[in-house]
C-alpha cells in the first residue's frame, strides 16, 4: 500500500497521472486517498455535498486495469476530481445548492460526466454551491445547504460563490481538480480568492445538458486545478459538440502548447487604471508586480480600454430575466421560501415580473458589446486585468457591501461569451490575488501559453495554504 506525503495531494494532473504509470501507486490507492482527505476535511470548509466512494473505486480499478494493459486515454486517466452540485451524476442527488432541491436524483449523467468517464477521469465527490448558483442575488455567503464556502487560506474569509466548493476542494488539496460553472464570475472568483487557476471557455465550447440552467445565454462550464496546463488537459476532454445542448458552438478544443505563438508576438491590452484605481490600496503592489512580471515575458504591453457599457446592470436584467422562467415553478409551488437567503427569495419572485421590453434592450445592448469587443481583438490579442480587486472578503461581510468587487472585465467578459483565464498572482496579508487574462472567442489556446509561461515564472500558484 502506498504511502502519500502532502506533496501528492497538491501536485499536477499530469504529475499523478505519470505515478500511476510509473507504478508508484495505483489509481485505486489514489482515489482512496483522495477521498479520504476530502471525507476528513471537506466539512472544515463547508466543501462537500456528497461522497461517490464505491463507484469511484470501481472507476479507479478500471483504470488501473487499461492502463497496465497500455491503453493509454489522456493525462486524466486515473486522476480524482469532483463537480459542483448542479452537474448530475445518475442515481445520486443533485441538489442545485437548495433546500427545496435536496432530495432531487436524475436518471442520467450530465454530458460533462459521461465525457470525463470516457477519458478515465475517477469522479469522487459532488461539492457544496450557492444555492441555484446565485439566481436572485444573494447577500450572504451561507446561502448554501452546506453553509458559507470557507477559505482554506483563513476560514473567516469567503471561498467565493457560487462555486465555493470547488474553490475550496482545489486550494485545500482535497481533489488534484474540480468542475465549476460561471454565469458572471463563479469560476474567476474563487479562484483568485482561494489562489487557484479557473478557466471560463467561451459560451457553447462545453456542453451544459444535465447541468443546472440559471441564464440559457449567459451559463458556461469550466476547469478549476492547480495550472493553467492542467486546466488545458481538462478542457480538452470535456470540450466539444452536443445535440442534448441546443447552445453548443460544436467545436473542440484541443491543447496545442507546442504550435502556441511566440510571447513577443502577443500584443496584451491593460488598463492602467485597473492596476491602481480600481484595486484597494494593499493590493496594488502585488498586482503591479505581477504586471511587471508579463512585461518581462517580452509580450507588447498596450494600454488599452474596454467598451463602456452597464454590464452589471446588463448582466442582471438578463440572468433575472431567463431564471424567472426557469424558476416559474419553484415560486408558484412556495418552495422557493425555502431558500437560505430572504434576499435572494425576494429576487427570484421580482424576476416573474421582468417586463420582456427591458429584457430586449439589455440582449441589443449586449450585441453592442459583442461587436465592440471584435473591435477591440482586431487590434490585440489578449486583455488583462485583476479578476477582483482584492483578496477574499469576510464571510460576515454583506456581499452589496463587497471591500473587493469584481473588475468590469467579468461582467463585460461573461456578456461577450469570451474566454477568461484566471491566475494566482501575489499575496496581501497572506491572501490569494488573482489575475484574469481574456481572449475573443475560440483562443483558449492563446490564453492557455501565456498563463503557463507566466506560471514558469512565478510560484504563486504552487504557494499552499495552512490545511
Amino acid at each position: 500500500m502506498a504511502t502519500f506525503g502532502d506533496d501528492l495531494y497538491f501536485a499536477p494532473i499530469t504529475e499523478l497521472h505519470a505515478g500511476i504509470r510509473a507504478k508508484r501507486y495505483s489509481s485505486v490507492e489514489l482515489t482512496r486517498a483522495f477521498c479520504d482527505r476530502l471525507e476528513k476535511l471537506g466539512p472544515r470548509f463547508n466543501a462537500l455535498a456528497l461522497l461517490l466512494r464505491d463507484q469511484a473505486i470501481r472507476k479507479a480499478h478500471d483504470a488501473d486495469g487499461e492502463i497496465l494493459r497500455g491503453r493509454i486515454r489522456s493525462p486524466l486517466q486515473g486522476v480524482p476530481y469532483a463537480v459542483k452540485d448542479l452537474v448530475a451524476v445518475a442515481g445520486h442527488p443533485t441538489t442545485w445548492g437548495a433546500r427545496p432541491y435536496a432530495a432531487q436524483v436524475f436518471e442520467q449523467d450530465a454530458s460533462i460526466v459521461k465525457r470525463l468517464s470516457k477519458v478515465g477521469a475517477v469522479l469522487i465527490g459532488k461539492l457544496a454551491m450557492v444555492e441555484l448558483a446565485g439566481g436572485g442575488g444573494y447577500r450572504f455567503a451561507a446561502a448554501s445547504l452546506q453553509g458559507p464556502g470557507l477559505n482554506p487560506w483563513d476560514r473567516s474569509r469567503w471561498s467565493g460563490g457560487s462555486s465555493s466548493g470547488s474553490g475550496s476542494a482545489v486550494a485545500a488539496g482535497l481533489v488534484p481538480w474540480a468542475i465549476g460553472s460561471e454565469t458572471s464570475g463563479s469560476i474567476l472568483t474563487p479562484a483568485a480568492f482561494c489562489g487557484i487557476t479557473g478557466l471560463r471557455p467561451t459560451y457553447g465550447l462545453v456542453s451544459r445538458a444535465g447541468c443546472m440552467a440559471l441564464s440559457w445565454t449567459l451559463d458556461k462550464i469550466g476547469p478549476m486545478a492547480r495550472s493553467a496546463e492542467d486546466c488545458g488537459h481538462i478542457l480538452q476532454a470535456i470540450s466539444g459538440g452536443d445535440s442534448e445542448d441546443p447552445s453548443s458552438a460544436n467545436k473542440r478544443f484541443y491543447y496545442a502548447p507546442q504550435f502556441a505563438p511566440p510571447l513577443k508576438e502577443l500584443k496584451v491590452g491593460y488598463d492602467p487604471a485597473d492596476f491602481s484605481d480600481r484595486v484597494v490600496a494593499e493590493a496594488r503592489k502585488a498586482f503591479a508586480e505581477a504586471l511587471e512580471v508579463i512585461r518581462q515575458l517580452g509580450v507588447r504591453l498596450i494600454e488599452a480600454k474596454i467598451p463602456d457599457f452597464p454590464y452589471s446592470a446588463m448582466v442582471a436584467t438578463i440572468i433575472s430575466a431567463e431564471m424567472g422562467s426557469i424558476f416559474e415553478d419553484l415560486v408558484a409551488s412556495g418552495k422557493v421560501d425555502q431558500l437560505a437567503d430572504k434576499r435572494q427569495i425576494a429576487g427570484i419572485k421580482v424576476s416573474q415580473e421582468v417586463l420582456a421590453k427591458d429584457y430586449l434592450r439589455a440582449m441589443r445592448l449586449r450585441r453592442l458589446v459583442q461587436r465592440e469587443f471584435a473591435k477591440l481583438f482586431f487590434d490585440l490579442d489578449v486583455l488583462i486585468a485583476p479578476a477582483r480587486s482584492g483578496p477574499a472578503s469576510k464571510i460576515s461581510e454583506p456581499l452589496d457591501r463587497l471591500t473587493s468587487p469584481p473588475t468590469p472585465l467579468i461582467p463585460a467578459g461573461n456578456l461577450a461569451g469570451l474566454p477568461a483565464l484566471c491566475l494566482p498572482c501575489g499575496f496581501v496579508d497572506n491572501l490569494p490575488l488573482g489575475l484574469q487574462i481574456v481572449g475573443p472567442p475560440f483562443s483558449e489556446n492563446k490564453l492557455l501559453a501565456l498563463g503557463t509561461a507566466f506560471q514558469n515564472q512565478t510560484n504563486w500558484h504552487r504557494r499552499r495554504p495552512p490545511v
